[in-house]
C-alpha cells in the first residue's frame, strides 16, 4: 500500500509510520469528471483504489449509472442527496453493498464523506428501464 494525502503541505517531511494531521480547509477542492461534483482527497492509494474524500455537490447535481466495486460509505455533513432508494440528509450515514447500481442526485446540494476500496465502476445505458440524461 501507497497511501498519500494530495497537496499537504510538508508531505515529504513525514516518515512511514508518522501520523498525517492535515488542517482539511486548507487542501484544495479539485473536480471530479461529474459537473457539479468537487472533492477533496483526505486518503488515498492509487495502487488499489483505496479513497477517503469528501465530495461537494452543487445543487442539481446528477451522478450518472455506476456500481460500487466493493463496499461504498457515505456520511452526509451538509445539505442531502438521494438515489431511488430514498434521501439522505446532513447526519445520515448509508453504505451500499459491492455490486449495488444507482444514479444519484442532489437536488439541493451536499457535503459528503466518503469512502471506498475500489473506484466506482460507471455504467452506460439504462436503470430499471430509464434512459440516462
Amino acid at each position: 500500500m501507497t497511501l498519500m494525502t494530495p497537496f499537504l503541505p510538508n508531505a515529504d517531511q513525514y516518515g512511514p509510520l508518522d501520523s498525517r494531521n492535515m488542517a482539511v480547509d486548507d487542501l484544495p477542492w479539485k473536480p471530479t469528471p461529474t459537473p457539479g461534483i468537487d472533492m477533496k482527497v483526505l486518503v488515498q492509494d492509487e495502487e488499489t483504489g483505496l479513497l477517503t474524500a469528501l465530495f461537494r455537490w452543487q445543487p442539481g447535481t446528477e451522478l450518472a449509472l455506476h456500481e460500487h466495486v466493493e463496499i461504498e460509505q457515505s456520511y452526509v455533513l451538509e445539505g442531502e442527496f438521494e438515489d431511488d432508494d430514498g434521501v439522505y440528509p446532513a447526519g445520515n450515514f448509508v453504505w451500499r453493498p459491492k455490486g449495488h447500481r444507482h444514479v444519484a442526485r442532489s437536488p439541493k446540494g451536499a457535503l459528503v464523506l466518503c469512502f471506498f476500496l475500489k473506484p466506482n465502476k460507471f455504467l452506460g445505458g439504462k436503470l430499471d428501464g430509464q434512459e440516462l440524461k
